[in-house]
């Protein structure tokens, strides 16, 4: 099952790449980012383009703030599972997804 996982970001230089980071080291493997950016004048664009990978996508533009950006986030998602991880938080280990999966699954 893909897990979708959802990040907000405006203005987010300062803590982004450890967010960016923690997803890139999920040991679960059907994953995709979608970052939705509202139109940020700091470096938060160049350090999300620094970092893209295949199952990194990233929209920015003006939004009406961080709920209607997650809304677009979720309306891009094509995951069975969508989780949101804000631009200033990270996956505490490498696993986080995978045990989600886990307890998703229809064998638990």
């Amino acid at each position: 099952m893909k897990i979708s996982v959802i990040t907000a970001t405006f203005n987010s230089a300062a803590t982004l790449a450890d967010t960016l980071a923690s997803v890139v080291a999920q040991t679960y493997p059907d994953v995709e980012h979608i970052i939705v950016d509202g139109n940020s004048s700091d470096s938060t664009i160049d350090i999300i383009r620094r970092r893209m990978h295949p199952r990194l996508s990233f929209r920015s533009a003006p939004d009406r703030g961080i709920y209607d950006a997650m809304n677009k986030g979720i309306a891009m998602a094509t995951g069975t599972l969508v989780g949101l991880l804000n631009s200033d938080d990270y996956f505490t280990s490498p696993d986080v997804l995978a045990r989600v999966a886990d307890a998703f699954s229809t064998d638990a």
